[in-house]
């Protein structure tokens, strides 16, 4: 079973007032349902999902509900619920704001989303009707939700935008596709679904991924240090060899003959530690900044020699 699959499960028994039960069917009926001979007819796969559309539609409308297994034949071997409703089609569509005085109606009026609980509840329906999202295990992260109508995907995308989910839209064949890419936007998606067991298993291997990858991030920033530790010490032990045969070692200044001595008997060390070793072994506090100070020292000394050889 997907990880869409179990959320869908998960939520198909939640509870909901008499407002947000219209504006989840508005949404489920607005973009699943086929509209023909005055009859709505639905499908879906998923036989909880079936089972929520038929109790919405008993509560709301009480009227007698087909509802049955569809074996389609193709390659696939799929098999779908369909719901097929012939009472009171006219009186439910406007109802519903899908059909308003003949005519079809892509985004719903006002009062079907009027509180944000109703907005909630309308994409609750979306979800049921179109939704899926990745198995955080995946390597992304993906909400998406695959609609016929562009109006429709447009009213969609705006109402998440409005709820600050950073969604996008793009068109894919026939479809308009809805997605979110942002995992804290897909976290904050299923909590508003209200799928709690689905939002600590998202969030459970999200936390780990998050940390997996920050460990990486780290261990990668230190040998990136210490490949530039170990860089950096060669080229002062070269510098060293080169002041050697530059200079009489015992005419230079005692703080960079103190340097050289020590950098040739610990060439692996960093600026930081050769400070911390000289500090311990003399006695005379130096820090790194005073390091790196003298070795600019025996740089200058180099540059000299080499312009004064050249000139």
């Amino acid at each position: 079973m997907s990880f869409t699959s179990d959320i869908k499960n998960e939520i198909s028994n939640n509870n909901y007032s008499k407002d947000e039960m219209i504006a989840e069917l508005s949404a489920i009926i607005n973009i699943s349902a086929l509209i023909e001979n005055n009859e709505i007819k639905i499908y879906f796969e998923t036989l909880s999902v079936a089972r929520r559309i038929y109790k919405l539609i008993k509560e709301l409308y009480h009227i007698d509900i087909c509802m049955e297994k569809i074996h389609m034949n193709n390659f696939k071997k799929n098999s779908f619920i369909c719901i097929t409703i012939k009472d009171k089609c006219d009186f439910i569509l406007e109802d519903l704001s899908i059909f308003r005085k003949n005519k079809r109606l892509y985004i719903p009026e006002e009062y079907i989303v009027d509180t944000l609980e109703d907005r909630y509840s309308y994409l609750r329906g979306v979800f049921f009707a179109c939704g899926s999202i990745n198995d955080p295990k995946t390597s992304r992260y993906h909400a998406e939700f695959m609609i016929k109508y562009k109006k429709t995907a447009d009213f969609v995308n705006v109402l998440l935008n409005n709820l600050y989910f950073n969604s996008k839209i793009i068109k894919r064949n026939k479809n308009y596709m809805v997605y979110m890419k942002e995992s804290e936007r897909i976290s904050d998606f299923i909590k508003l679904l209200g799928a709690y067991n689905a939002l600590y298993y998202f969030e459970d291997i999200r936390i780990y991924r998050d940390h997996k990858n920050m460990t990486n991030r780290l261990n990668n920033c230190e040998q990136a240090n210490a490949d530039k530790i170990v860089e950096t010490s060669l080229k002062q032990i070269e510098d060293i060899k080169k002041l050697r045969e530059l200079k009489d070692f015992e005419m230079l200044d005692e703080k960079i003959q103190e340097l050289c001595i020590y950098k040739e008997k610990y060439p692996e060390s960093s600026m930081t530690e050769l400070a911390d070793i000289i500090s311990l072994e003399t006695g005379k506090k130096i820090t790194k900044s005073g390091i790196n100070h003298r070795f600019r020292k025996i740089r200058e000394i180099i540059s000299k020699n080499e312009e004064d050889y050249f000139n």
